[in-house]
C-alpha cells in the first residue's frame, strides 16, 4: 500500500485549493496514506501579456506539472480540464475526472445587474475568445477586451476600474468562496461552456497502474461521460485553443446531450449543433456533433481563423 503521495499542482490560489481538495479526498479514503503538495509555475501564469490562442495555447498550463511527473518529482498532477490539451504527450493518461462543479459562466460586476443592462461601449474583460464571440454576438454595443491572469489578478483589475464587468468560470468563484462576488450566473444558451470546464482531472504516468487504482474511488462517472463527449468534438475539430468553440454535455439516464459551437471572434459566424447520444460512447457523440458543426459552417470559420 502506497505510503506517501505528491500532488504537482500550479501556484495560484485557486489551483492550490484544487489540490487540497483532492489530497484531503485521498487521505480521507486510504487511511494512512500522506500526501504532499509541490507547487510550481507554468509558463501560462508567467505569460500575462498574451492571449492563450497567441502564447501557444491551453498546454501552457500543464508542461511543468508533466515535466515533474516524467522526472518522477510528483506521482499525480491535478488540473482544470478545461485547461488540459485533448491529447496528452504519449505516457501520460487521465486517471480520473472528478465531479463537476457548477459549470455556467458567471458575470461579475458592481454597477449592473447584467450584461444586458450596460451601456454601449462599456468593457467587459475575458480570458476566452469562447466567452468574446458570445458576448459579441449577443452585445455587440459592448467592447470586450483580454483578461489575462489567475482569478484574483482578474477581479483585483476589476476593482481597480480597469473594466466595467469579468466574465469567469462560476466554479472558480465558487470554490474559493467568492459567490458574492457573482452578480449573475449567464445561462448556458447564452454561454456555453468550455469543453470539460468545472471538472477536475487527475493525471499520471500510464505506467503507474497503481495510482489508477488508488485514484479510482475519485472518478464521477457522469461527469466522465460529459467531459469525454466535450473533449471529442473539440479533438475532432482541431483541438486548438485559437479557434472560439463551446462543448457542454449533459447525462439524462444512460443517454447524452451535447450541445456545442464554434463561433468567430467577432460573434459574426456562429455553428451550432445539440444532439443526443449514449453516456456508453461520448466520443463518439462527440465527433458526430463535430461533423454536423462543420456542416453548418465550422469548416469556413476554421479556415478563416488559420488564414
Amino acid at each position: 500500500m502506497m505510503r506517501n503521495l505528491v500532488i504537482a499542482t500550479r501556484r495560484s490560489r485557486l489551483a492550490l485549493w484544487q489540490a487540497e481538495h483532492v489530497k484531503a479526498r485521498l487521505e480521507g479514503l486510504h487511511a494512512g496514506l500522506r500526501v504532499a503538495l509541490a507547487p510550481m509555475s507554468t509558463r501560462g501564469d508567467e505569460l500575462l501579456d498574451a492571449t492563450l490562442a497567441t502564447a501557444g495555447g491551453k498546454g501552457l498550463f500543464v508542461k511543468e506539472l508533466e515535466l515533474a511527473l516524467a522526472e518522477g518529482r510528483a506521482d499525480i498532477a491535478v488540473h482544470s480540464m478545461k485547461d488540459v490539451p485533448v491529447d496528452l504527450p504519449q505516457g501520460f493518461a487521465l486517471a480520473a475526472i472528478t465531479e463537476r462543479e457548477d459549470p455556467r459562466d458567471a458575470l461579475v460586476c458592481s454597477r449592473y445587474a447584467g450584461l444586458a443592462q450596460m451601456p454601449p461601449g462599456a468593457i467587459v474583460g475575458t480570458s476566452s475568445l469562447r466567452r468574446q464571440a458570445q458576448i459579441a454576438e449577443r452585445h455587440p454595443a459592448l467592447e470586450v477586451r483580454a483578461l489575462r491572469g489567475n482569478l484574483d489578478t482578474r477581479l483585483g483589475k476589476l476593482d481597480r476600474g480597469d473594466y466595467a464587468a469579468v466574465v469567469l468560470a462560476a466554479a472558480g468563484l465558487k470554490r474559493l468562496g467568492l459567490t458574492a462576488r457573482i452578480r449573475c450566473l449567464l445561462p448556458i444558451e447564452e454561454s456555453l461552456p468550455a469543453a470539460g470546464q468545472a471538472a477536475l482531472g487527475i493525471e499520471c504516468l500510464v505506467a503507474r497502474s497503481d495510482l489508477f487504482e488508488l485514484v479510482a474511488p475519485l472518478a464521477d462517472a457522469a461527469t466522465t461521460a460529459c467531459v469525454l463527449a466535450e473533449r471529442a468534438v473539440n479533438r475532432h475539430l482541431g483541438g486548438n485553443c485559437a479557434v472560439p468553440l463551446g462543448a457542454f454535455a449533459e447525462r439524462s439516464g444512460t443517454g447524452l446531450r451535447l450541445r456545442a459551437l464554434v463561433a468567430s471572434p467577432d460573434g459574426r459566424r456562429i455553428a451550432r449543433a445539440d444532439e443526443l447520444g449514449t453516456a456508453a460512447d461520448p466520443e463518439a457523440l462527440g465527433a458526430r456533433v463535430a461533423e454536423l458543426l462543420r456542416a453548418r459552417g465550422a469548416a469556413e470559420i476554421l479556415q478563416a481563423l488559420t488564414q
